[in-house]
């Protein structure tokens, strides 16, 4: 009788391990964001990480660069990529709306957007923003803290008018002159600072919401081990980040073409001590969503705080504890 279990425990080994390479193997390769408003997967791409980390299963790792959270959310809902880097509230939005995106990580806790004008500009608050034109991209972080800076001043989106381009776009803009300011994001918000003396003339850390990374909840569900591995990869890199942060910043001046002290100032307002996602980004971005409830940006009978809790996955963070 010993023997017969034994054989059976070894059978069960034996098929469970063949369970997990057929996992592995029915996928050819995948599919990775990377961003200059994410610091993390500019190293993790540089270093080449994940590629080692899936070498052996004759997977291959796929670039594609996000311009922002509204790109790497189409990104998602097209399939075109398999993890992507976005602000938690905007992927609250696009989950709102339908796209079955799930936020599995915190790559970062920064103050990436405020309110920006020229250096020469009389804008000095937000109530100044009526009957002006503000350049702004769409379904963004900068776009949500927009919002609710105006709600909170009294204002509505109609009070200004939106002039809606991507965010390198909407510097170039506020550079010439074509918008009277510009909803700002890093490291470009950093730039107009260092390189034309834009101002930021509104600031509230608080109203940025978490740096997270999303999967697709059909990819969490058929490839939780591939899930699992790729935040591992990303938690080594976030440790990197934080234990060298001279090879975070040559990586992030490398990627943005950018020069060091725009990147400092960049650095110097994103906390890379995060990684798991739970209760305090739920609360935050559930706050976000709250906001633009009320300021009628989100459906008035979209129950958020259900929502919230559909989009937060916390089943991966055992992979972020390594």
């Amino acid at each position: 009788m010993k023997s017969i279990i034994l054989r059976i425990v070894a059978m069960a080994a034996f098929i469970g391990a063949g369970l997990q390479q057929v996992s592995a193997a029915d996928v050819s390769e995948i599919r990775v964001d990377w961003a200059t408003y994410n610091p993390v997967s500019l190293l993790l791409k540089k270093e080449g990480l994940l590629e080692k980390e899936f070498e052996k299963d004759g997977i291959a790792v796929r670039w594609v660069q996000s311009a922002g959270s509204n790109k790497a959310l189409e990104f998602l809902n097209a399939g075109s990529i398999d993890f992507g880097s976005t602000a938690g509230a905007a992927a609250l939005i696009a989950r709102v709306n339908g796209n079955p995106v799930k936020s599995i990580y915190v790559f970062s806790r920064p103050e990436w957007t405020a309110l920006v004008t020229g250096k020469d500009s009389k804008i000095a608050s937000v109530a100044d923003l009526k009957g002006k034109t503000v350049a702004v991209t769409r379904g963004t972080d900068p776009h949500i803290f927009l919002v609710r800076a105006l709600a909170d001043a009294g204002l509505k989106e109609g009070d200004v008018k939106f002039v809606l381009l991507q965010h390198a776009d909407g510097r170039l803009a506020l550079t010439r002159r074509d918008v009277d300011a510009w909803a700002g994001l890093d490291p470009l918000m950093a730039a107009a600072e260092v390189e034309d003396g834009a101002k930021l003339f509104f600031r509230k850390p608080e109203n940025n919401s978490w740096g997270v990374l999303n999967t697709t909840e059909t990819f969490a569900k058929e490839h939780p081990d591939i899930v699992k591995r790729v935040l591992a990869v990303y938690e080594t890199a976030r440790k990197q980040a934080v234990a060298d942060p001279q090879a975070l910043k040559s990586a992030l001046i490398e990627a943005a073409k950018l020069p060091d002290a725009v990147i400092s100032k960049q650095l110097e307002r994103t906390d890379l001590t995060h990684s798991q996602i739970g209760d305090e980004q739920r609360v935050t971005i559930l706050k976000a969503g709250v906001a633009l409830q009320q300021a009628g940006v989100l459906p008035a009978d979209a129950d958020l705080a259900a929502i919230t809790t559909s989009l937060i996955d916390t089943s991966f963070n055992s992979a972020a504890t390594q």
